[in-house]
């Protein structure tokens, strides 16, 4: 998936809280998940194939987590026959098709821009339960809602005539229904007659999406030739990092590591508390791409992000 830090809802607040640690842990993940954005972007700039990164990616999570699962708790490693085409599902379109698309867009968009767009899945969440379930929600949904495009159209500067690229957007609208299908899935999975625990939960996921990617592009057809170069993470006037560097730096400090973090945190803190950290993760990415990567955003632009973040924040409370 994306590098957006959601709230893991399956996971049971440990007896022993410490609110402060479970906000220090979470932080942490969101700027690992912020500081990601512009480790993928540097790799795509290389010229790696955003299909492969992907492929990458989530081949090297899956084969993380199950050798973690494997150790600690084998017996969440089988899966039912009836749960199969869910977790097919889940993998294929919620992770596979969502990385993806986050990568398509980051070669044409601005890490926090893409990340703005990425940030609207909630309200779409939002939106499948109101008409789609038939649950009631607060006026507050159509309020985030407005908010939300409202700031979106401040960011894309719509009276200069709209100056973000119409495919990396495309890519990041799409990329964002496919994450809220995530969103709902996982909801669905977690909240069952038969739940199964967020870990192994992501873990499937992260295997069925890199069987997909297996079969569409064999491992044996890998363009190895393109990992040896180097990429310029810190602007093309600073030092050079090799290729491999950086994506140990993506599987590592912007999958695994964040993603540990992240379990661990909401042994302390509810989701609802969370959620509200989350929010500033396109905040941090921005400030580290503009650092890193001289993306500027006009100071009208970042008024225009905070409306789209306190808009998805209301939409997210409407439920």
């Amino acid at each position: 998936m994306s590098d957006i830090a959601e709230p893991l809802t399956g996971i049971t607040p440990a007896k022993q809280q410490h609110p402060m640690t479970g906000y220090i842990l979470y932080l942490a993940a969101v700027f690992l998940f912020a500081l990601n954005g512009t480790v993928s972007k540097s790799l795509l700039l290389t010229g790696i194939d955003a299909a492969r990164l992907s492929q990458i990616r989530v081949s090297s999570a899956f084969l993380m987590l199950f050798l973690l699962i494997a150790i600690t708790r084998p017996a969440a490693l089988r899966i039912t026959k009836k749960e199969l085409p869910v977790l097919l599902v889940y993998g294929v379109i919620g992770v596979a098709v969502t990385q993806y698309l986050y990568f398509v867009a980051l070669q044409t968009l601005p890490v926090g821009v893409t990340l703005l767009i990425e940030f609207t899945a909630p309200i779409m969440v939002a939106l499948w339960f109101r008409f789609g379930m038939k649950q009631a929600t607060r006026k507050t949904l159509w309020v985030g809602l407005v908010l939300a495009l409202t700031g979106l159209a401040i960011v894309a500067q719509v009276w200069l005539g709209f100056t973000l690229n119409v495919f990396g957007v495309t890519a990041a609208f799409v990329s964002a229904i496919a994450l809220a299908l995530y969103y709902i899935l996982a909801d669905k999975q977690l909240h069952s007659a038969h739940p199964r625990d967020v870990v192994s939960l992501t873990m499937w996921g992260f295997g069925a999406s890199a069987a997909f990617w297996a079969i569409l592009q064999p491992w044996w057809s890998f363009p190895w030739e393109s990992l040896t170069g180097v990429g310029y993470p810190l602007g093309p006037d600073d030092g050079a990092f090799p290729i491999w560097a950086l994506l140990a730096c993506l599987l590592v400090l912007g999958t695994t590591v964040p993603y540990l973090l992240l379990v661990t945190s909401m042994r302390h803190i509810r989701a609802s508390q969370a959620s509200v950290i989350g929010m500033i993760e396109p905040l941090i990415a921005i400030a580290i791409a503009w650092l890193a990567l001289g993306e500027i955003m006009t100071p009208v632009q970042i008024i225009g992000a905070l409306i789209v973040l306190f808009g998805i924040l209301l939409a997210e409370r409407s439920r």
